[in-house]
């Protein structure tokens, strides 16, 4: 138990280490939470700072995930045959961290790259099954909040569905609540219309 505690304090800690913040600040000499939607994630800093800079927060939201879950993994080990939960905790909490940092004021992101990248440490499969769908979404409407919510939302059903450890599942379900929680005011501005499109050139 005291693992599974410790991995959820790294994991956090590294979740805190927002990409998008950094690399405005030190970079641009800019918060990208100043402008655009005020959310500190990798879309609102390629309208604000471009493609360079979102890149940037991509590969580091990406990483940061990882490492939360590696650590995690062989810090706690198997608590039964095939099942880390101090991977899937540590996961967890790094999304915890990116969406509310404790560098940064505990304001952050929506924690939707980092929740991909500790899903395809969890389930490969399960996860680009998930980025299929957020592919195909965003190809058809250009709304990249549409397509983070349901290739959050097809996660844990995914994994139940390919037989994945229960807390898993349960991770998976608190994290595509989260994500669909933290899109509140991209919901609204989906049912009145005016939510912006990406621009895929």
């Amino acid at each position: 138990m005291v693992k599974i505690i410790l991995s959820a304090i790294i994991g956090y800690l590294l979740g805190s280490i927002n990409t998008s913040i950094i690399v405005g600040k030190v970079f641009f000499k800019t918060d990208v939470r100043n402008y655009g939607s005020g959310n500190a994630g990798a879309t609102n800093t390629l309208r604000t700072l471009g493609k360079g800079a979102a890149i940037a927060v991509v590969l580091g939201d990406f990483l940061k995930g990882v490492l939360a879950c590696i650590v995690g993994r062989y810090l706690a080990g198997e608590i039964t045959p095939g099942v880390y939960a101090g991977e899937y905790i540590g996961g967890m909490f790094a999304v915890i961290g990116h969406n509310w940092p404790v560098f940064f004021g505990f304001r952050g992101g929506k924690g939707v790259m980092t929740s991909f990248a500790i899903s395809l440490f969890f389930s490969p499969l399960a996860s680009l099954i998930c980025l299929a769908s957020f592919i195909v979404v965003v190809s058809i409407t250009k709304y990249v909040s549409l397509g983070s919510m349901i290739g959050a939302a097809l996660f844990p059903l995914t994994a139940f569905l390919l037989n994945e450890p229960l807390l898993m599942v349960l991770v998976g379900i608190f994290l595509a609540t989260l994500i669909i929680a933290r899109h509140h005011s991209n919901i609204k501005r989906l049912i009145e219309g005016n939510e912006k499109k990406i621009k895929f050139k």
